[in-house]
């Protein structure tokens, strides 16, 4: 087995490591107290091929592999998990269902102007009545009577990117006339068009410079030609997409969870208490020495789902099982890490001027969002037992 990157992924964690410490660490706190969206460093992120990390070189992207997309998504975390965020919806959960269900007009017209920065994308799947229940959304895409396009009604909760995107890949039942459901469907939503509606934007806990907001949709057309994939079909993309997208908040987690062991390492040497280094103390030592073990831990769990994800694409197999597993044990160790590493700072720990206290809000929602760790545990358990 070979845990070395090779020379082009090494290359790529150098120059993100360097952009996300020089250029997003230093703003990250002020763009997080003011729940603002950090445009010009998103903008520059872009412009080193960074919103398209995957994506061919022919569609403006980085045509890079799933490995580099996980460094990307730790180097960038570890300065700030709101960049992180940002970066993960426009090349994951907008860019995967395009480039692999999408047209080749699709593509190009929908992907390339986000992967080459110039618009934010975002994904809608998330109801306010349904979540890890998706299935159960309510928004129904009606068909209409010349077939040209679908009238679309209904809400999306908890948007990421929605206050900004100019595009949105959007989830909704389908409706042939007055029949029953045929299944739900991917759709490409243009923001500007009539019938698209923001809500305010939403005060959350943590990753705050990453805007969410509400978004409805009344009687709003959307044209045939911007269904993704096939009618009724659109379940199995937004697996597909979430599968995909598990192994990027893995990476996310695990750039969390090092920027705290990192920071309170530092602290354990330079934090004196009973005449010597904190760090010299059996209960510190024991804290960091579980700290260190989970980190690890999540690592060669987090690359090899990204191992798996490349060779599950080019044998056409499915990589669900790594995925969780992966996102599961780095989302709760970056909730453990971040609380141990806290703790470790005291009550300097407790105050805004340190980045420990964003650390710690940043980490809970790589337990929520993109499957819930309850959600992660029913689908290990699923397909270990092979029961449902």
């Amino acid at each position: 087995m070979h845990f070395k990157f090779t020379d082009e992924q090494e290359l790529i964690r150098n120059a993100v490591r360097e952009f996300a410490q020089s250029e997003i660490a230093p703003v990250a706190a002020q763009f997080d107290e003011r729940s603002e969206f950090p445009a010009d460093t998103i903008q520059q992120a872009a412009e080193l091929g960074f919103m398209g990390v995957e994506t061919p070189e022919r569609y403006g992207g980085s045509g890079l592999d799933p490995i580099c997309y996980a460094v990307v998504m730790e180097e960038i975390s570890a300065a700030d998990a709101a960049h992180g965020t940002i970066v993960s919806v426009n090349n994951s959960l907008y860019g995967v269902p395009l480039l692999e269900f999408g047209s080749e007009e699709q593509i190009e017209k929908y992907l390339t102007p986000v992967a080459t920065g110039q618009i934010n994308g975002a994904y809608a799947l998330t109801e306010p009545h349904s979540g890890s229940d998706a299935a159960a959304m309510r928004s129904r895409a009606s068909l209409s009577k010349d077939g040209s396009h679908y009238v679309i009604n209904g809400k999306k909760a908890w948007i990421t990117n929605a206050p900004i995107a100019k595009y949105v890949v959007l989830f909704a039942q389908t409706m042939h006339g007055e029949s029953e459901p045929v299944g739900i469907s991917a759709f490409i939503i243009d923001t500007e068009q009539t019938g698209f509606h923001r809500g305010k934007t939403e005060a959350k806990l943590g990753i705050r410079a990453a805007a969410s907001c509400e978004i409805e949709l009344t009687d709003y057309e959307c044209p045939i030609e911007n269904r993704i994939g096939d009618e009724g079909k659109g379940f199995r993309i937004a697996m597909t997409v979430l599968d995909a997208g598990r192994v990027g908040i893995a990476a996310q987690a695990l750039g969390i969870a090092q920027a705290a062991y990192d920071a309170a390492v530092n602290y354990s040497r330079e934090r004196h208490a009973f005449g010597a280094p904190i760090g010299t103390f059996q209960a510190i030592q024991g804290k960091l020495a579980d700290m260190r073990c989970r980190i690890d831990a999540s690592r060669l769990l987090t690359y090899n789902a990204a191992w798996n994800k490349a060779e599950a694409k080019k044998h056409g197999t499915k990589n669900t099982l790594n995925g969780s597993v992966a996102k599961l044990f780095a989302s709760e160790t970056a909730m453990f890490v971040t609380h141990q590493a806290l703790q470790i700072h005291g009550g300097m720990g407790f105050s805004k001027e340190m980045p420990l206290e964003r650390y710690f809000r940043d980490a809970k929602i790589t337990e929520i969002y993109e499957g819930t760790s309850e959600i992660q545990r029913m689908v290990i358990g699923r397909l270990v037992t092979g029961l449902r």
